[in-house]
């Protein structure tokens, strides 16, 4: 069994209310909610808030959805809840603000768990790019990885550095979408932050400072995060 949650909270400091944001007519959260009701390997889609209004929404079109607590800092944290009351292999956590993420992602990463014998297993998919332009920004997570498609780390920053001029440089984009086992999630709950999380403010990076092992996947589908308003114009959206 192979559940997806979707976090979402209200109160985001660069973006509030970002759940409810219509673009072109239609929720953010709705169309999140709606492609990864698509996905053919998740047993069951739950929204996960700490909002009401964001709660209503969501019952309103017939969505699953939680009432989880205000106290949480990440979209991991929402989900350690939200297993706690739904007991299942493994869980995606497809971010809320993404939302043309496409269903082939989301089985794409839960097929990895099907597949995978590790009880705290944590997987995550990546992109290749040549474009500078597009893995400039800070937004945009880049990730080194081993030769065993395994993250070696995560950063705002542009990684890695190519000091030979003479390479085609490639970089792996981050797309901000996670899955564990039910194991790794519990473990995950229980780790203090840590000075590289804080730094780069990337959650990922406590895993890793923990000694945990972050699978990473290729998809060849690019997404578009929603992080700020701004965010809209690259999609041609209309803000309601």
């Amino acid at each position: 069994m192979i559940i997806g949650i979707i976090p979402a909270r209200f109160a985001s400091t660069r973006f509030p209310g970002k759940p409810l944001q219509l673009i072109n007519g239609k929720p953010m959260i709705q169309r999140v909610y709606e492609q990864a009701k698509k996905a053919r390997l998740l047993t069951d889609v739950i929204i996960a808030t700490d909002d009401q209004r964001i709660y209503d929404f969501a019952a309103s079109i017939g969505a699953k959805v939680m009432m989880t607590g205000a106290q949480h800092l990440t979209g991991t944290d929402r989900c350690s809840e939200v297993a706690l009351a739904n007991p299942a292999t493994a869980y995606i956590n497809i971010q809320g603000d993404e939302p043309f993420i496409q269903p082939e992602q989301i089985d794409l990463l839960a097929d990895f768990f099907k597949n995978n014998s590790d009880t705290e297993a944590i997987a995550t998919l990546i992109k290749a790019t040549d474009s500078l332009k597009l893995v400039e920004s800070p937004n945009a997570i880049k990730v080194v990885i081993s030769k065993l498609n395994t993250a070696l780390y995560f950063s705002r920053a542009l990684v890695p550095y190519y000091r030979n001029t003479k390479l085609s440089p490639t970089y792996y984009k981050h797309i901000g979408m996670y899955g564990y086992t039910s194991a790794a999630l519990a473990r995950i709950s229980k780790l203090e932050a840590t000075a590289l999380e804080s730094a780069e403010s990337l959650e990922q990076l406590r895993w890793l400072e923990n000694g945990m092992t972050i699978h990473t996947i290729k998809t060849e589908f690019e997404t578009i995060s929603i992080d700020v308003p701004e965010d809209l114009q690259k999609i041609g959206a209309e803000m309601g």
